[in-house]
């Protein structure tokens, strides 16, 4: 059996929030899950649960998305599927605006797969590993 781990982290690849699922299911209805458990503390007060910007692949790009994130006033950098603008266009007036789109911005969404590299690297490093020598078990632990 396989899992998915859904990740949210900010620029400095520092993970915010995570859902782990089963391998099948799809990203982007987990997407409200993982916005939602995000905790970020601050030096006094309450924790903050509102990021100001989400920046997020094509997959991501669903009506019901953009709508969540609207709702919570969280500004969206998520570029449009083709097909999406496609549809939007052939509907003319009534397909509504484009959508607005950072494209310096957008060049950060490599955080998380930064930072599920940096969580894979510090896992290895780790790692307990047994060695049998002469009949005994030795603990070796990485330097």
């Amino acid at each position: 059996m396989t899992t998915k781990t859904h990740l949210a982290a900010d620029r400095r690849c520092r993970p915010l929030s995570f859902v782990l699922t089963p391998g099948q299911s799809a990203d982007n209805p987990q997407f409200t899950a993982v916005v939602d458990k995000i905790k970020v503390r601050g030096p006094v007060g309450r924790p903050r649960t509102r990021p100001g910007t989400v920046a997020a692949d094509k997959a991501y790009s669903a009506r019901g998305t953009r709508t969540y994130l609207r709702r919570r006033k969280i500004r969206a950098v998520i570029p449009e599927k083709a097909d999406q603008a496609a549809n939007r266009k052939k509907k003319g007036g009534r397909g509504g605006r484009p959508v607005s789109h950072d494209a310096d911005l957008y060049r950060d969404r490599n955080a998380v797969e930064r930072a599920i590299n940096k969580i894979k690297v510090r896992h290895e490093a780790a790692h307990v590993k047994w060695e049998s020598h002469e009949g005994r078990r030795h603990v070796l632990t990485p330097d």
